[in-house]
């Protein structure tokens, strides 16, 4: 009992002692659960102090970048508009000096017409006087003449009287009334006019006679003269109008750059002088003279103008200029009716057209011809076919005169060469090369084309022999040049008085180059004929020109 009692308290007191023990332990596990979940937590807790502080920093930095941007784009867009009211200010600027300008302009011409207006008023008053003054004079030889008339008038009484005393006593002395006088004296006069009307007559008739053929050519001259229309004599200045005297200084150039390098390129002569918004182009060639303007305007247009820019508006006008006169070609052999010209011949055709003889423009006098062969051919009876080759005959009599190729040849044996090489008829190329009597005439239409030539040329102002010598000895000028070593360009300037030669710069040498302008000058004294003197002016330039690639 007593060890049943003690095994009871014993397992009692270790089952307390097993629950102490047990406590403890869990105590202590706890303890150091607790421990550890405070460690962790301390942990977390420093991990999410860190991540936040890195969050923080992160935010930090994005703020002062999105900080950073925008006041970047702040300031571009201020930069912006600080350069739009700048432009816009220039802008205005520009506009306002441009009116001012305007308004001086404006005031200049009013300026001018108040000047004239006021020419004019007293233009006005000194005719208003010198109308009063005439006035008064007339008052005065009026009142003259009615003091004259009045003596005339009593004169007249006077003189009627007296007549009809002396008819009284002629009557008494003829013993013959006034009405027989009369009739006696009208027989006689009668009797004598019927004699001097018949002397008349024949007289009338003799001149008649005489003049009859004079007359009879003068019908014809006026019926060929009521066909052919008016040409007026071409010149050798062109005038290109400005829209203000502001572009001259631009097309003159820094030193004069621009205006020697247009006209190196064209060889036309630019007279830029005090005449109000205009510039002589000045050139014995038409063609070049025309390839100036034509630059020149496009020039103008652009607003850029500088040698390098001047060189390509040149050569592009060249271009069009020969598109132009294949143009002109066609348009002139449709008007005639002439078809199946060959492409050369109708060039050339066009290029008449800057060519002139004699001073006569070569292309109308081409085109009178024409016309006059086929008008004489329906007169003289042939038929269509003939009339129509003698039309094609007259506007290619002279083709010869605008060959591109140089030769010894006189141009009515050229075009007949030419017509012959591009299949023309050979009574065509018979009529163009018989009409200077250099070959024999083989048919009707050679020389229906000779007469016909004449005529256009016999014209009164048609011709003028002055200007085709002129221009020979202008073409003779750029030869003699262009015959010498080393010559690029030779152009005759200020109406022959100036011959501007350009040399290459790789074959020509500084000192060649006075050496030349003085051989030039001594041919020209030696074999040419011409009035006053004549400048060789010889340019030697050299260009260096790269590309950056």
């Amino acid at each position: 009992m007593e060890i049943g009692t003690g095994l009871v308290i014993g397992l009692v007191v270790g089952a307390v002692a097993g629950f102490i023990i047990v406590r403890m332990m869990l105590g202590k596990k706890k303890q150091q659960l607790i421990d550890e979940m405070n460690a962790k937590a301390d942990q977390e807790i420093k991990q999410a102090q860190q991540t936040a502080k890195r969050i923080i920093q992160e935010a930090e930095e994005k703020n002062e970048s999105i900080k950073r941007r925008k006041i970047q784009e702040a300031k571009e867009r201020f930069n912006k508009m600080r350069s739009e009211f700048e432009a816009e200010k220039a802008q205005k600027f520009v506009s306002l000096k441009e009116r001012e300008v305007e308004i001086k302009g404006l005031e200049k011409d009013l300026q001018s017409k108040q000047d004239k207006l006021a020419n004019k008023v007293k233009q006005l008053e000194a005719r208003e006087a010198d109308l009063e003054q005439r006035e008064s004079e007339i008052n005065a030889i009026r009142s003259n003449l009615e003091k004259q008339l009045k003596v005339v008038a009593k004169k007249k009484e006077e003189l009627e009287a007296a007549n009809e005393q002396r008819i009284k006593a002629l009557e008494n002395i003829a013993r013959l009334s006034e009405a027989e006088a009369k009739e006696q004296l009208l027989e006689a006069v009668k009797a004598k006019a019927e004699t001097d009307a018949m002397a008349l007559v024949k007289e009338t008739i003799a001149q008649a006679k005489i003049d009859a053929n004079k007359e009879a050519k003068k019908i014809i001259v006026q019926t060929i003269q009521r066909m052919a229309s008016e040409y007026t004599i071409e010149n050798t200045v062109s005038v290109f109008q400005l829209e203000s005297d502001d572009m001259k200084g631009q097309i003159i150039g820094r030193e004069g750059r621009n205006i020697r390098a247009l006209e190196a390129a064209t060889g036309a002569e630019i007279v830029v002088d005090d005449t109000p918004e205009a510039i002589v182009i000045s050139s014995f060639d038409p063609i070049r003279r025309e390839v100036a303007r034509l630059s020149l305007k496009k020039l103008v247009a652009d607003g850029r103008i500088h040698p390098a820019r001047i060189e390509e508006v040149v050569a592009k006008t060249r271009k069009q200029m020969d598109e132009q006169i294949v143009e002109i070609g066609e348009r002139t052999v449709i008007e005639l009716g002439i078809h199946g010209l060959n492409p050369y011949l109708v060039k050339m055709v066009g290029r008449m057209r800057f060519r002139s003889s004699y001073g006569q423009n070569l292309l109308k006098h081409s085109i009178e011809t024409a016309n006059l062969c086929g008008i004489l051919a329906a007169e003289l009876g042939l038929n269509p076919k003939q009339a129509k080759m003698a039309k094609r005959a007259g506007l290619l009599h002279d083709i010869g005169k605008v060959a591109e190729e140089e030769t010894e040849l006189s141009h009515a044996i050229l075009g007949m060469q030419l017509c012959e090489k591009y299949g023309e008829h050979p009574i065509i190329c018979n009529a163009v090369g018989a009409h200077h009597d250099e070959i024999e005439m083989n048919n009707i239409i050679s020389p229906l084309v000779q007469a016909c030539d004449a005529i256009s040329g016999a014209r009164p102002g048609a011709r003028r022999e002055i200007l085709e010598s002129y221009l020979k000895r202008i073409v003779e000028l750029e030869e003699l040049a262009m015959a010498h070593d080393g010559v690029q360009k030779a152009f005759a300037m200020q109406a022959g008085r100036e011959l501007r030669v350009i040399v290459e710069s790789d074959k020509v040498s500084d000192q060649y180059a006075d050496d030349l302008a003085f051989m030039i000058s001594q041919k020209i004294q030696d074999e040419m004929q011409y009035p006053g003197q004549i400048k060789v002016t010889v340019i030697r330039e050299k260009r260096a020109v790269q590309f950056a690639r």
